[in-house]
């Protein structure tokens, strides 16, 4: 015989044994406080981690700190503290970013505005799939927006 199903009995279940699965983290008061001294003394998160993980302390690695510090989670500590003063971070995504010529919003307003014949937009087009290298330019005219589609060599 089956027992009747309830729903809060069911959820008190349920949340009893998601607690047991959700990760505490590294983070304590002592250990900031720790890490911040070390930091304030020079030492590079580098340099911590390897001090807790030869010392048989918790385990916290040095891209942690480094988070910690990046996030704000270490009051006293700055990352002016850092040897590198922080450049040692990864720069932000730059992928599909020209960084030459004029931005299509400083163009003038008769090419905006459609009104003079002869202004054309070129764009690129790679496949990503496999061996493939086909690789498409695109033409586009403005004004009678005339569209041209020539396939590049490899």
């Amino acid at each position: 015989m089956q027992g009747i199903y309830e729903a809060e009995v069911s959820q008190r279940t349920y949340q009893n044994r998601r607690e047991c699965f959700i990760p505490v983290g590294k983070w304590t008061n002592e250990l900031a406080q720790e890490v911040e001294e070390k930091l304030q003394q020079t030492w590079s998160p580098e340099q911590i981690s390897q001090r807790y993980r030869t010392a048989g302390n918790a385990m916290v690695s040095f891209k942690t700190i480094y988070r910690w510090l990046y996030d704000g989670r270490l009051a006293r500590a700055k990352i002016s503290m850092l040897r590198h003063k922080g450049k040692r971070r990864k720069p932000l995504e730059t992928r599909g970013r020209f960084l030459v010529g004029k931005s299509i919003k400083q163009r003038p307003k008769e090419i905006r505005a459609r009104e003079t014949f002869g202004h054309w937009e070129l764009d690129t087009v790679v496949s990503s799939r496999g061996k493939s290298k086909a690789c498409v330019a695109t033409l586009i005219e403005r004004k009678t927006r005339l569209y041209t589609t020539i396939k590049m060599p490899d």
